[in-house]
């Protein structure tokens, strides 16, 4: 039987891995009577796996403190008999150590690992939800078998769709969407609004044309789609999740780096090709992001205002008064009414979509003042 030591003190464990982590963890305040160098040992158990041979593999799962941060090593033995150790966490957040701990548990289990004592892991998939579980087991499937040529013309569409609808291409549809579209390869209207990302809008919109890439396609498989479940490694399909919230957290730590980097610029007065420079995006992309912190309330005046200056005041005039006419939502009709088919000869219809969407910025603050200063 394994035993559970902190500041000393063993104890005799009945309870499942879970109540056990539960109570170590509370006891964190305890660990800090103790001396700053010394390393905690709160938590040390033993789990088992038959091997093909008939033998017995033997692995040990350590929880540690030091100084406030945890470790959770799982220690395993190599076909030559020493000892290999991997780090399953490594931090300050007993959550983060929680989820690691159950999730890479999960996993040895599935493996053939069996504790030395009674313990209850949940399943992670099963505290999903079961509509959000089978989305991720969509996606999870779908980056593995989808259809790498259907899957370019997908994206092709998309890229000219977009350019008609004055759109960033991602508000189309995002390339998880694109990924499931080429694997599951939808035939009709129905069978594309199973596929999550595209909702009953969405697809009435633009079903017909993603139909008419993926008709000509045949598939293994038929909608609906419970058979993925089935296809799926469970081990595996759970490693996967832990990736991807590891890269969620990555970008969205990304993201607020990027945020901020734009808001200063902006209130310096850069323009779009300052920003490109600075970013490195698209400036599509920039304006895109534009909207979107406009949405929060910031000012995006400033990018507007250093964007304008190169726009002849007429045509500035003419977005305004059609603006006014027809509404601000739709900017092909807006763009129809400022130019004859003539004159837009030799523009570049793109950069006078990026100027109207920062116009339309500018202009429906004149509606809606209550805007946050972007510095």
């Amino acid at each position: 039987m394994d035993n559970f030591k902190t500041n000393g003190t063993r104890k005799h464990l009945s309870y499942t891995v879970g109540e056990v982590l539960f109570c170590v963890l509370r006891l964190e305040a305890d660990h800090h009577s103790k001396e700053e160098t010394d390393v905690n040992v709160v938590f040390l158990t033993t789990l088992e796996k038959k091997t093909t041979e008939n033998r017995v593999k033997t692995a040990r799962l350590t929880i540690a403190e030091q100084q406030g941060e945890w470790n959770a090593i799982w220690s395993e033995p190599r076909d030559d008999g020493k000892m290999q150790q991997s780090v399953w966490y490594e931090g300050h957040s007993w959550e983060s150590l929680m989820e690691a701990f159950r999730q890479n548990l999960y996993v040895k289990q599935s493996e053939g690992y069996r504790p030395l004592l009674d313990a209850a892991v949940a399943d992670p998939v099963e505290l999903m939800g079961e509509r959000y579980a089978q989305a991720m087991m969509l996606q999870y499937y779908s980056e593995f078998s989808s259809n790498e040529e259907l899957y370019e013309q997908l994206r092709q569409w998309r890229r000219e769709q977009s350019a008609k609808d004055g759109k960033s291409p991602f508000i189309l549809a995002t390339n998880k969407t694109l990924r499931m579209i080429s694997a599951f390869v939808p035939h009709t209207t129905e069978e594309l609004m199973q596929l999550p990302g595209v909702g009953e809008q969405r697809a009435k919109q633009y079903g017909e044309a993603i139909l008419r890439l993926t008709q000509p396609y045949d598939r293994e498989m038929a909608f609906p789609l419970n058979w993925v479940e089935n296809r799926v490694n469970r081990a595996e399909f759970v490693l996967w999740l832990q990736q991807q919230k590891e890269e969620k957290r990555k970008a969205e730590q990304q993201r607020k780096e990027l945020k901020l980097s734009l808001l200063e610029a902006v209130s310096q007065g850069a323009a779009l090709a300052t920003l490109a420079d600075k970013t490195s995006l698209k400036r599509r992309d920039l304006v895109a992001w534009a909207e979107e912190l406009d949405r929060e309330g910031y000012d995006m005046t400033p990018l507007a205002d250093a964007e304008l200056k190169s726009v002849p005041a007429a045509e500035v005039e003419k977005a305004l008064g059609a603006f006014d006419l027809l509404g601000d939502r739709y900017l092909k009709p807006v763009l129809e009414s400022m130019y004859k088919p003539d004159e837009l000869k030799g523009k570049e219809i793109d950069r006078i979509y990026e100027w109207l969407r920062l116009l339309r910025l500018k202009y429906r603050k004149t509606k809606s003042p209550d805007i946050v200063e972007a510095s």
